[in-house]
């Protein structure tokens, strides 16, 4: 692989997992656009690891409480806040990992293409807009209860089709529930912990299991390295601006592309 071609990948991944502007439909739609040859499953890989660490560094406080508060919780010394909001976040992952489990492979070969990838950006594009514009603004993350958590977590295994964005539908989802911008933001990057762990795992396991293409490791470093940085700087600019910015902006970058992608591969 071009290191030209790594690093322009590595950041998409990094802006776009963050960003609720779909990281799977870019990764899909930019080498058919620049004509590059497939990254492979594991460029993929190690992309995932770059923006699961990202996340992980920059939540690294707040997870090491959570984590602290959630073993609190079941060696029986009761259920702070952080350990709640742990609890939450384990819930939410639950649906994404049975839908995941049952539909992945399907997912895989049937939906990955660009006019498939046009539709859910726009339609879940509107649906982000709508919530933001509508929904209340009266909680937090730590707010987010049981019913709460299950809803954002089937919202999220949505974002197992291309093109609707997990950080997408999940702030959307929690817009609806009346979060915050930044307490919808949070909840999103925090389950996006498991979220990607799983995705990234997943991939780890059909690359082991499968024929031994030869692993590029230099662009496999370089990938993790610049998705990683590229995924902390997102988050940190996304959360300080949001409540500012909103929504809308993201809305409309997803039907300007959808439209694109329409006129290009129609």
């Amino acid at each position: 692989m071009d290191p030209i071609h790594a690093i322009v990948l590595a950041i998409v991944q990094g802006l776009s997992e963050f960003l609720p502007i779909s990281s799977s439909g870019h990764l899909i739609l930019l080498p058919n656009v620049l004509g590059w040859p497939d990254q492979g499953l594991a460029f993929d890989v190690a992309i995932h690891v770059g923006t699961l660490v990202a996340v992980i560094g920059y939540f690294r406080v707040q997870l090491l409480q959570m984590t602290r508060a959630w073993f609190a919780s079941l060696a029986g010394r009761g259920l702070t806040p952080d350990g709640r909001l742990a609890w939450c976040v384990v819930i939410g992952t639950i649906p994404v990992g049975l839908v995941g489990f049952a539909f992945g492979d399907f997912i895989e070969q049937m939906l990955r293409n660009p006019l498939f990838v046009a539709a859910t950006l726009a339609g879940f594009g509107i649906l982000m807009w709508i919530a933001d514009r509508l929904g209340a603004q009266r909680r937090d993350e730590y707010t987010v209860g049981w019913r709460d958590a299950l809803l954002i977590g089937c919202a999220q295994a949505l974002a197992l089709m291309p093109g609707t964005s997990r950080s997408g539908v999940t702030m959307t989802m929690a817009r609806t529930l009346g979060l915050t911008r930044v307490g919808a933001a949070r909840f999103s990057f925090l389950l996006a912990v498991p979220g990607i762990a799983m995705a990234g795992g997943w991939e780890l396991l059909k690359l082991l299991t499968g024929p031994d293409d030869g692993a590029d490791w230099p662009m496999m470093g370089l990938g993790i390295a610049v998705s990683a940085v590229t995924g902390y700087l997102c988050i940190h600019v996304l959360l300080k601006f949001i409540t500012s910015i909103g929504l809308l902006p993201f809305a409309l970058y997803r039907l300007a592309l959808a439209a694109l992608i329409v006129l290009m591969f129609s």
